[in-house]
């Protein structure tokens, strides 16, 4: 099954390649980390110490402290699929994070990547 392949792979081989997506379109690993931070509620310090771990990609996100509940906010297709109607929710997860790098790639804002259900005004 092609999910159990992606929770399986070790966090420490997908961060980089998030990262060298961002960085090929002129953006910074710590604009990533800060949406990782944003989407998972992990510290600076937990993703730095995770980041060192051979946690999986799937236990990542199950793991998670508090995932943003402003990720429901996240619209928009990733690998031709709307992630917002992907139906495994751990999966769904997977895909949020992909799309916040793809729109950092893009070069979208950062305050509009972090949606905020209550904008200020």
């Amino acid at each position: 099954m092609e999910t159990n392949k992606v929770y399986q792979m070790p966090l420490a081989k997908v961060y980089p390649l998030l990262v060298a997506k961002a960085e090929r379109k002129g953006r910074s690993e710590s604009e990533v980390r800060q949406i990782v931070q944003w989407l998972t509620g992990y510290t600076p310090g937990q993703l730095t110490e995770i980041l060192a771990t051979d946690i999986t990609y799937g236990d990542f996100f199950q793991n998670a402290p508090q995932l943003n509940p402003d990720r429901l906010l996240i619209k928009g297709t990733v690998c031709g699929v709307r992630v917002e109607i992907i139906a495994e929710p751990l999966m769904r997860e997977i895909r949020y994070l992909d799309k916040l790098v793809d729109e950092l790639a893009k070069g979208k804002s950062m305050d509009k990547i972090l949606r905020n259900s209550c904008p200020n005004t």
